[in-house]
């Protein structure tokens, strides 16, 4: 098709799926990108505990992407930018909040000298090429999060990125519904609208009403009390602090990612009425009665700060009986087991477990079902694209925005959904499709998840992994004992990897001469021989290595 005369919105992650929110517009063959988030492998992707959608289709086009704009600074829209940034090298859009996040995110892989990163003013307008942005102020469980109306020569189009309507959010202001009503009446093309809460009837809540009920509940408290929720929610953690001052407790930060979020709240003005948090080297010599820790850790993150708490394995903290922890957040799909195996943890230490199914300690940061039907009678958009769900979400959002007058048209990673130009009624259809997919982050490195390296990863998980040191002299001949190695396979003590090594040194002294001459050669005959050895006592297909020394 010919690209140059035409606006499209292809999605490369985060619609169908929860997490790795990465948008790309495209207009008159120029690239915009929106966001550029992380997700969690979860019990599917065992062997990947965090994962970036790969870039490579937009990263070939990387001379038309005009840049990347942030709509706010969660992890599932702004993780990935660190890791991505060196395969698309395009400027990134910000506000003051999100950019200060973003730096340190950056300074922390390297990147801070090389990124072009410029901060937009809350309700600011940009020009990029055939894109006009306004930005336009929502709330959401995050400071500063920013819609973003796109107009182009073909018509505009409404990106809401995470939003809700909370008349009172504590930090920042609430939502200008002013700007979306005035969007209606000049005309909205499309809106491409946030779906994870489609299937909740009434209101998401307010912050406000968490901060009156958190304060209520950590007074009535004895003992230590624990309390975790996102890191970015800055009117969360603030409602914390003050909860705990209220009580008489001092507060102190565990986890990098709390600590850097503090560092930009405060930077850029928020949190004033706060006081200084302990050192968290400090925390075990205040009472347990005066102790209140916010910690990382909610959705069950093996390296989190709450995890180690949970498994008694921090360095600092310890928590126990007649203490209280605090699930101040909702659980992310794909993260129930971790979360619920780590609340088990501590209750079989001693610990009360505190959560939102049984108290009033959280509030989504997304629209329910009546805030989506306030959001398209201002919006009036003709098409409705919802994203950022999977696709049960998008369904019942469909079925919302035909409800409220506008023509739903759903769409999946990967779809090219050509939006204009429209002739009569025509409808917006998906006319081709890109490459998507998934990297997982390995400390620095981006991996593919059917790639070598988690796939021998996968294999060595469910069938474990056996290691054979071999030693032989020019001829070939065996020298010494084979010693194997089979963890998560056998015990210690167990007797069968002195017996496999005993077949595996007779197999290879019955091996030919000529095979045993060339190293390749002998290695694999030798592996051969071992993963039989292996199938015949455990009826498994383990990983098999083969370290072979020639002396």
């Amino acid at each position: 098709m010919n690209n140059n005369g035409d606006l499209a919105f292809i999605p490369l992650g985060g619609t169908g799926e929860i997490g790795l929110n990465l948008n790309v517009y495209r207009c008159d063959g120029q690239l915009l990108a929106i966001d550029c988030g992380i997700g969690f492998g979860g019990a599917e992707q065992p062997e990947a505990e965090v994962m970036v959608p790969d870039p490579a289709w937009l990263a070939e086009r990387r001379d038309k992407l005009l840049g990347l704009v942030i709509t706010h600074a969660h992890e599932d829209h702004i993780g990935a930018v660190a890791p991505l940034w060196p395969q698309l090298r395009c400027p990134v859009y910000a506000s003051p909040f999100t950019a200060a996040v973003l730096r340190r995110k950056l300074g922390e892989a390297g990147l801070m000298g090389q990124v072009k990163l410029i901060t937009v003013p809350l309700g600011g307008s940009l020009q990029l090429g055939p894109f006009g942005l306004r930005f336009i102020r929502v709330t959401h469980s995050v400071p500063e999060p920013q819609s973003i109306a796109i107009r182009t020569p073909y018509g505009t189009v409404l990106h809401t990125g995470d939003w809700k309507l909370d008349p009172d959010p504590l930090v920042g202001e609430p939502t200008d519904e002013a700007a979306f009503a005035e969007l209606g009446r000049e005309g909205v093309l499309a809106m491409v609208c946030d779906s994870t809460n489609a299937l909740v009837e009434g209101h998401s809540g307010s912050e406000a009403e968490v901060r009156r009920n958190l304060t209520a509940l950590i007074r009535q408290l004895k003992g230590r009390v624990a309390v975790t929720c996102f890191a970015t929610n800055v009117a969360r953690v603030e409602s914390i602090a003050l909860a705990a001052q209220a009580a008489g407790r001092k507060v102190a930060l565990f986890g990098r990612s709390l600590r850097n979020a503090e560092a930009a709240a405060r930077e850029c003005g928020y949190m004033r009425e706060v006081e200084p948090f302990i050192h968290e080297d400090d925390a075990d010599d205040v009472p347990d009665d005066q102790l209140l820790i916010i910690c990382t850790g909610s959705q069950g993150e093996p390296r989190s700060a709450m995890s180690k708490i949970a498994a008694d394995t921090h360095p600092r903290i310890s928590l126990g009986e007649g203490d209280t922890v605090i699930f101040s957040s909702r659980m992310i799909p794909g993260n129930e087991r971790a979360i619920l195996r780590m609340q088990d943890e501590l209750a079989r230490g001693g610990c009360r477990v505190m959560t939102a199914d049984d108290h009033m300690v959280h509030v989504s940061g997304h629209p329910a079902r009546d805030e989506l039907k306030r959001l398209y009678s201002l919006v009036k958009p003709r098409f409705a694209v919802p994203v950022h769900g999977e696709w049960r979400h998008l369904q019942e959002h469909a079925a919302l925005a035909r409800e409220m007058g506008s023509t739903p048209v759903l769409v999946e990673d990967g779809d090219v959904l050509r939006l204009g130009p429209l002739s009569g009624n025509a409808t917006p259809e998906v006319v081709e499709g890109v490459p998507t997919g998934q990297l997982a982050l390995d400390g620095e490195r981006l991996l593919p998840l059917e790639g070598g390296v988690l796939g021998a990863r996968r294999r060595m998980l469910f069938n474990g992994i056996v290691v054979a040191s071999l030693a032989v002299d020019q001829s070939g001949r065996v020298l010494g004992n084979p010693v194997v190695s089979a963890p998560g396979l056998f015990d210690m003590g167990d007797a069968e990897p002195g017996q496999i090594a005993d077949e595996l040194a007779r197999a290879v002294t019955d091996m030919p001469p000529a095979l045993k001459r060339e190293d390749d050669t002998l290695r694999d005959a030798a592996r051969t021989a071992l993963r039989k050895a292996m199938g015949r006592r455990l009826r498994k297909r383990p990983s098999v290595e083969i370290h072979l020394l020639r002396v």
